[in-house]
Formats: structure tokens, sequence, C-alpha cells
């Protein structure tokens, strides 16, 4: 790939299904950027809502010192909605995030700054996500999405991240490189998989994924444990679609790697003896008082090793 000049703007694409009142907070964080002339444009991509959406995102382009582009689909899911908004983009680097995460007032800038560092055509800027204050995060939240949810505890240290790091919510990439070397398979209809199975095809077209974590959105949603495990079980259908697929079978080989090393096979036992006897008091696991990560990792663990009884391992695991 050829190095390319520093870029200046970009194009937010985020995709929505049914969500007006959140998305309007993440478009109004979008006005609030620190420096709104690095969006060249804000492209809504509907996925077949039945509520107002397009008319909350009128009244809001309507504010905004950077056009806002409404687009609309018959519900296909966030796959399709995101290659339409791929095929729309007029920038050279486009941002994705998804209509529930309220960008930090300096979120663009932050991506921008990385790819003006790194301007080769093949690296993308994976950035941060917190829960939003308002939601009132739990200490079991906390660690669901630094540990379950996303991967960001493990990226703290690393240079580069694989494919299994590639998460939409908060992502730029070269437009160029999204359009020459693949975007998301469309089979996927919910959002579960669909960017980790792109990740690992862009990976062997030369991805290079760098972290930062300046560049940090929040996550306007509350999940409590019992939430969490229904999250995990609804994404079924698209966890046994991407282990039909080549990345799934990577990842599959990757959590097979880790269950062989000694010991694991005793430690599993012993951990399941454990969250059997505990498992009637995990409603502890919402309370405001800090548990050790391990005790979250047991539970959630647990509950899905039962889940995979029924549907296959989480290539998340």
């Amino acid at each position: 790939m050829t190095d390319r000049l520093p870029f200046s703007s970009l194009s937010v694409i985020i995709p929505t299904y049914n969500r007006e009142k959140v998305l309007a907070k993440a478009l109004h964080g979008y006005l609030a950027q620190s420096s709104p002339q690095l969006i060249h444009e804000l492209i809504v991509v509907d996925d077949g809502s039945t509520d107002t959406t397009e008319s909350m995102v009128s009244n809001v382009s309507k504010q905004s010192v950077f056009p806002i582009r409404y687009l609309r689909q018959s519900n296909k899911g966030p796959a399709a909605a995101r290659n339409f908004g791929i095929r729309e983009a007029r920038s050279d680097l486009v941002l994705f995030t998804d209509s529930d995460v309220i960008p930090e007032r300096d979120l663009v800038e932050q991506h921008i700054i990385r790819h003006q560092k790194d301007p080769r055509v093949e690296t993308a800027v994976q950035g941060y996500l917190a829960w939003a204050p308002s939601v009132n995060p739990t200490p079991f939240m906390r660690w669901y999405g630094e540990n379950q949810l996303f991967s960001f505890r493990e990226l703290q240290n690393k240079r580069g991240a694989d494919f299994r790091c590639f998460y939409t919510c908060n992502l730029s990439l070269k437009t160029e490189f999204l359009r020459t070397c693949g975007q998301f398979d469309e089979q996927f209809k919910t959002a579960a998989y669909e960017d980790t199975e792109l990740g690992y095809r862009l990976s062997k077209q030369g991805l290079h994924l760098v972290y930062s974590s300046a560049a940090i959105g929040y996550h306007d949603q509350f999940f409590s444990f019992e939430d969490a495990c229904r999250k995990a079980l609804a994404n079924a259908p698209a966890t046994r679609l991407f282990l039909r697929t080549e990345a799934g079978r990577e990842a599959s080989r990757l959590i097979q790697t880790k269950e062989s090393r000694p010991g694991y096979a005793f430690g599993a036992r012993v951990a399941t003896v454990v969250a059997r006897t505990l498992f009637p008091f995990r409603g502890f696991l919402d309370s405001s008082i800090p548990l050790p990560g391990i005790v979250y990792h047991l539970f959630f663990w647990f509950s899905m090793q039962n889940a995979a009884d029924e549907n296959g391992p989480s290539p998340r695991q």
C-alpha cells in the first residue's frame, strides 16, 4: 500500500434502528465537538426505523455547521447499513460509531491526529468506549465493558491489536482501504460479530489496527448481569454464522489453544463447582459494592458455559 497525505476531515457513519432519543444525544455530541471543521459530513443510515428518527435528524441538521445526511434502507441490519454509508461517504476517512455512543468533545480530533501521524492506507484507529455517567454504571458494568463486551484492558499495553479488537462502536479507517479490500458481510443481520469478521478479512489485506485511549465515546446503555447474559444468548444465531466463517474458525482455534494449556481443564472443573454453588447469590453482582474481577469472570463464564452447551462456544470467551 502507498502512503497518503495527512487527513484533514472525516465522514461519521452511524447506523440506527428505532433509537431516536439516544441518537439525538449522539448527534448533539458531534455538534459540540471542539473542532467541528474536522467533520466533513455525518451520515445517519436509518435501518428501517418505525419511530420519528427522520424528523429528529432533520431538526438537528438545521443546527449543524457540517452536513448531516439522512439515508434510509429497509431493515437489513447494521452490516448493510454501514456498507450503505461506505458507498455514500465523500471523505477519505470514515469514522464508525453507534447510535447509542455519545462522543467526547475531542473524539473526532483524536482520530484525525492518529491518522495524520500514520497516514498509511491500511492503518485504522480503534477508540475507547466508556459508560456514560448518566447511566450510573455499576462495578459489574465496568468489568463487563473492559473485559467481556470489549477487550480494552488487554489493549492498554499493546501497540497493535488483532482482528478480535475490531469494534465499530468507535473505529476509523481509510475509505479507500474499505472499498478496495472488503466491506461488511450482510448475512449478519444483528450487531454481533459482523465487525470481527470484517476485521479478520481486512487483517489478511494488511490492516494495521492501533489503539487510541484518548479517542473516547460514552456508551449510553445500562446492563445488569442478567442483561449481559440475555445479550449473549440473543447473539447465538450470529455466533453460529460467525463460526462458519474463516474468521470464526480462527477465533475458535485461539480459544482452543488457550484451553489446551496445562491446568486449564482442572481449573475449569473447580470453577464450575464454585460457580454452581454460589449462583443463587448472583443478584449481588449488580450491587454498588465492587467485587474482585475474578468473581464477575467466574459467574459470567459459568453462564456462558451453560449457554455453550446449547449454542456452541462464544468466540469472544
